[in-house]
């Protein structure tokens, strides 16, 4: 009986931190450290309740949130348990992760293409022309010249409707999404939908800037516009030109439907435009952004374009929260790094970015085809998705197959991938794996295709 099982926990009276926020992050840090182990059945609310002298409600609330995120399974009539969730890495599994024998990471580009001669060309150049002024710490939604570079590109190439001024460039998109997210909570919203599955480590960062995840099924189409509709949080995080980690994109139907429930419900659409500059066979998808620029905060990076090193991202948001996001930055990091980013400024006017994309189109469609042939020939029996765009494909493992068992025998075989599993906060009907094609040359993919089948047939 559910009843009968005890849990340590323990709860802080005298502190600050509100005993639901105490039971939340306790728990939350033992699944996470796998002090909690995936499977294991915890006391139901009113057993717990009475275990730390506290109401039934808060125990409600606190497993509630805790299922929302992913870590607990929660399921009418049944005891709630402890869901498969990516724990806290090992330093011995990170050193080897870093240097695998096989690198088929879904979220990496070719690192080594990095046009270190142009950049270094624009950087000198713009070290050189830089007054003294820029020297200081400037403007707090990032230089000018970026700024204006940056809306220049967007609107040519995704279709963004923008301005200089409602431009902030930050340290990648993971700082511009907890601006935009600190932000929204600071305005009273308190839920943000995200992508169910969606990217595992973005959804952590929406959830320690205080909003609430709420997972929004995606399907074919992409996003279900009528389950966002049923879960009705304050704002919602897609993206809608390439899926990730499913690859599908966001259907002229979806896209409207989701700008009229936008509108609807005065909410915010945080637009992630992941990797949509890699496209191969099918034809570029405009930014939503530029169909409701008054509803849509436009996210992007350099990462994947260029390198993740560069920590330069960019975020257009709705003009009515240019004010608060310019406090918000302010009062946190004071304003971005200035010398990259007038660096970006010139490559940009320059024409090298538009050269350096065309060059790598043409480098990663090489590579995804290798991918594909070798699938083809070692892993028949897979089912390949999502190919027509991105970094990454998603391999659909046979029915019955063991997500965990394939990951565990790839990792001893110095494979560096991802598993769907986790990326998703419910349990996904079918085992899949992420198959990144951008870091490794075509022989390369080969050969960790082949040792791949070996980790699937030993998982099996």
């Amino acid at each position: 009986m559910s009843e009968a099982r005890e849990l340590l926990v323990e709860l802080d009276r005298s502190s600050p931190e509100t005993l639901s926020s105490q039971l939340e992050s306790q728990l939350r840090g033992a699944v996470r450290s796998g002090r909690l182990k995936p499977g294991t059945p915890l006391p139901s609310t009113r057993a717990l309740a009475a275990q730390l002298g506290v109401s039934r409600g808060l125990v409600v609330g606190a497993y509630a949130q805790l299922g929302a995120e992913g870590y607990l399974l929660l399921r009418r009539g049944a005891s709630p348990r402890v869901a498969r969730v990516a724990a806290s890495p090992d330093p011995a599994v990170t050193a080897q992760a870093d240097h695998p024998a096989h690198n088929l990471r879904p979220d990496l580009p070719d690192y080594s293409a990095f046009p270190r001669d142009r950049w270094l060309t624009s950087y000198r150049a713009a070290l050189k022309a830089a007054p003294d002024l820029d020297l200081a710490y400037g403007d707090v939604r990032g230089a000018l010249a970026l700024r204006s570079a940056l809306v220049s590109y967007l609107g040519r190439v995704r279709g963004v409707s923008a301005t200089a001024e409602h431009a902030f460039v930050c340290g990648g998109f993971a700082q511009a999404i907890g601006l935009l997210c600190a932000t929204l909570r600071r305005s009273g919203r308190s839920s943000i939908g995200v992508e169910d599955p969606g990217h595992a480590v973005i959804r952590e960062i929406v959830a320690r800037t205080g909003l609430r995840p709420v997972p929004i099924p995606v399907d074919a189409e992409g996003i279900d516009v009528d389950a966002l509709e049923a879960a009705g949080p304050d704002a919602v995080l897609v993206t809608p030109a390439h899926q990730f980690p499913t690859g599908v994109v966001l259907s002229p139907e979806r896209r409207a439907r989701l700008l009229a429930w936008a509108e609807r419900r005065d909410a915010i659409v945080a637009e992630d435009d992941y990797d949509a500059e890699f496209r191969y066979d099918r034809a570029p998808v405009g930014a939503l952004q530029g169909l409701s620029p008054d509803r849509v905060a436009y996210l992007g990076s350099a990462s994947k374009t260029l390198a993740p090193t560069l920590r330069l991202g960019w975020l257009i948001p709705p003009p009515r929260l240019v004010r608060p996001l310019a406090d918000e930055v302010l009062y946190t990091v004071i304003a971005p790094p200035r010398l990259e980013q007038l660096a970006f400024a010139d490559f940009l006017e320059r024409g090298e970015l538009d050269r350096h994309l065309r060059r790598m189109r043409l480098r990663y469609r090489r590579r995804r085809d290798v991918l594909i042939d070798a699938l083809t020939d070692k892993l028949p029996q897979i089912e390949v998705r999502g190919i027509a765009a991105g970094l990454h494909i998603l391999a659909v493992l046979p029915p019955g197959s063991d997500e965990a068992r394939v990951l565990a025998e790839a990792l001893a075989r110095r494979i560096s991938l991802y598993g769907l599993a986790e990326h998703a906060v419910r349990p996904r009907p079918e085992a899949a794996l992420l198959l990144g094609y951008a870091v490794a040359p075509e022989p390369a993919i080969r050969a960790a295709v082949a040792k791949l089948a070996e980790a699937v047939r030993a998982a099996a």
